[in-house]
């Protein structure tokens, strides 16, 4: 015995002589991989609850795959999601609005991610969509805002969630954990080849974007307040730092944008590198960042290739120099960071020219086939699957005769566009006329437009489409139900405003969402794309006016902020001090997207009702929908012009017949896929 505890103390006394009092020896080298998931919004199966089918794209089940294959590959991981997680299919608001799940429940969401042993967890903007109440609840947080219910004892994650830039109006104390310090077992390799096993602190923090106060205002004014990013994240990496973390990660629900920094950048995350964080999770924009290493992967998306190459590498996935991740949304892409640390001087010191990212898609074995669903995920959330579809087939008691999908709508197809113009026009009519505000019976005889956008158009990939299919026959059309209004109107969390503009506003407002298209050479003889990225779609604003007064064109050879032509209304070239009432959503109109002089100021109508409500009582009340009357009314078009080479548009593949059903001329032909999977369409912009 003596012999053995005297080896033992010189065991001792040679690790503290090589440089370390925690028996970890000097030179010691750690493996760490830190896992990303971001933007799931509710898509925990494989599963479409607008078209009521299997879309084996998305879904957590899969990423859980992709989990799994990770930690098979990695001794030590830590997995972390980047918010945006509880809104987004039917799933959400039923279990939220038509159903809300009690405190004693637990939401089908964290039943897998808890299932799956996230480690923790940042927030997105769309986790306030349903109130603070409600977050409060899911989240089982008190946040220590007066009026807010408590949300005590509840169902919840079973891992930590932080949030650094949202704080109290009353309090300015974070409503969340500003920061966690994950505690994890790992092994390491000693400089002699054997392994040891060590600890390591992982500190966290997590950052939305400050546009949730003009987002969510009906849920945040008053109660809530939004700090810079830059800002929030100097002061906590400090505290994480002294309190231990070995290693910090900042969970940004924000894309990368290298414009000056502002404390009001949506998408901030690229100046998150200068603070002190070691790795940096990003999500919000829908992205795939770094480039996809499959083979056959889709191609950076342009709003990313822009980014300097002196601050962004998005082959490496390096942000100066920080390792970063983007892991898509929708459950698609698990972003994995391999980080090599090594024991130094009594601490843990990155080793940065060793660390690599992959944003792995289900196709990454081979770039053809979807990895296979995770068996023990669907069991975990059977009875709330079935209980979504039974509510998203309830009958609305109207049909249609036609087909209102958004396939082509960057080419000129309103078919899903149009009956949510006329629902939000009619509500926005009504509204005045029935109002006694003098202010509001002033604006009587203002002439009352709408705008909305293809919210589902491609965003997520080919099978990302509106898509609202009529009945075999025009004896049997189609009976809409539940389900089919969130198809034509993706954001359940939106509520209707308008906004009171002149001409040259009117003008401003088109200009912006004309750019979408690229600018297109008519010299040019190799193909061209008109929409290289769908990832800002949600920005391309359809107007329309009752009689189809209002009327516009688009010249894609222009440069963008010179492209609307011939802008008419009633017939009359549309001046700029022309008034104009516009009937939109509370995230236009609070300035969402950035559309000049949309800013909040011009606010007239701020409707306690959802957009979506809208849509489905006015389609309610229709009785029959039909193209005629809901569908045709084209309020743009191209100016013609001839091209030397082929203009493709990237949309579903095997929808041709559908262009050709609408009487669009101006698409050709259907070409070959790209590597995303989208088929390339012939668009002759001369027709």
């Amino acid at each position: 015995m003596y012999k053995i505890l005297s080896l033992s103390a010189v065991a001792l006394a040679v690790l503290t002589a090589c440089g370390s009092d925690s028996g970890i020896p000097e030179g010691t080298t750690l493996n760490v991989a830190l896992l990303e998931t971001t933007d799931i919004h509710q898509n925990l199966l494989s599963y479409d609850y607008y078209g009521l089918k299997a879309d084996t794209s998305l879904g957590l089940e899969r990423t859980a795959t992709l989990i799994k294959a990770a930690r098979a590959e990695n001794a030590n991981t830590v997995l972390l999601d980047d918010g945006d997680n509880i809104q987004g299919t039917l799933l959400g608001d039923y279990q939220a609005v038509a159903s809300p799940v009690s405190c004693s429940g637990t939401l089908a969401l964290h039943k897998v991610m808890n299932a799956l042993k996230f480690d923790g967890g940042g927030l997105g903007n769309h986790e306030f969509n349903y109130g603070l109440d409600f977050l409060s609840q899911v989240s089982n947080t008190d946040f220590g805002v007066p009026g807010v219910q408590k949300g005590a004892n509840c169902g919840a994650p079973n891992y930590p969630l932080v949030l650094s830039n949202v704080v109290g109006v009353s309090s300015q104390q974070p409503i969340f954990k500003p920061y966690a310090l994950i505690e994890k077992q790992f092994t390491a390799t000693q400089p002699d080849g054997a392994l040891i096993s060590v600890k390591l602190n992982v500190g966290i923090l997590g950052f939305v974007p400050p546009q949730i106060m003009d987002w969510d205002q009906k849920n945040l004014a008053d109660k809530v307040a939004v700090n810079g990013v830059q800002e929030s994240a100097k002061k906590y990496v400090p505290e994480l730092r002294s309190k231990g973390a070995d290693l910090v990660v900042a969970l940004s629900h924000g894309g990368l944008d290298a414009s000056p920094y502002s404390p009001k950048m949506e998408n901030g995350s690229l100046h998150l590198t200068t603070t002190g964080i070691d790795a940096l999770m990003v999500g919000h924009s829908h992205l795939i960042f770094p480039k996809a290493k499959e083979p056959g992967g889709p191609a950076l998306d342009a709003s990313l290739a822009a980014l300097p190459t002196d601050q962004v590498d998005a082959v490496k996935g390096l942000v100066n120099g920080v390792p970063t991740v983007m892991g898509q949304s929708w459950g698609r892409r698990l972003g994995i960071i391999k980080m090599v640390l090594k024991y130094q001087a009594g601490k843990w010191v990155v080793q940065k020219d060793q660390a690599s990212v992959e944003s792995r898609g289900f196709k990454y074995t081979d770039g053809v086939t979807n990895v296979a669903a995770d068996a023990s995920v669907a069991p975990l959330i059977d009875a709330e699957h079935k209980a979504t579809i039974a509510y998203a087939t309830q009958p609305l008691g109207t049909t249609t005769d036609f087909e209102m999908s958004a396939y082509f709508a960057l080419v000129g197809d309103v078919s899903a566009i149009q009956i949510v113009n006329q629902a939000q026009l009619d509500y926005v009519k009504n509204f005045i006329a029935s109002s006694t505000d003098a202010t509001l019976a002033s604006y009587k005889s203002i002439p009352v437009i709408s705008c909305s956008a293809p919210f589902k158009a491609g965003r997520n990939g080919p099978t990302d489409f509106t898509d609202v299919a009529p009945g075999a026959t025009a004896a049997a059309p189609f009976g809409l139900q539940v389900r089919n209004p969130g198809d034509l109107y993706l954001y359940g969390n939106n509520n209707l405003q308008a906004v009171k503009i002149k001409g040259s506003d009117l003008k401003n407002w088109l200009e912006a969402a004309a750019k979408q298209f690229a600018t297109i050479d008519p010299n040019k003889g190799g193909e061209q794309d008109l929409v290289p990225s769908y990832s800002t779609i949600y920005n391309y604003d359809v107007f329309y006016a009752e009689n189809n007064a209002l009327q516009y064109q688009i010249d894609v050879t222009k440069p963008v902020g010179s492209r609307i032509v011939n802008l008419t209304y009633a017939g009359k070239a549309v001046a700029a001090g022309d008034d104009f009432i516009v009937a939109t959503n509370d995230y236009r109109a609070s300035g969402g997207g950035n559309f000049p002089g949309i800013d909040g100021s011009k606010t007239i109508i701020k409707s306690p009702d959802a957009n979506q409500a809208v849509v489905s009582n006015y389609v309610r009340k229709q009785g029959k929908v039909t193209a005629a009357k809901n569908g045709t009314a084209q309020s743009w078009s191209f100016v013609k012009v001839a091209t030397a080479g082929p203009v493709i548009l990237r949309s579903a593949p095997g929808k041709l017949a559908i262009a050709q059903t609408l009487g669009l001329s101006r698409v050709k032909a259907e070409g070959v896929l790209d590597a995303s999977g989208f088929a390339k369409y012939a668009i002759d912009l001369n027709q």
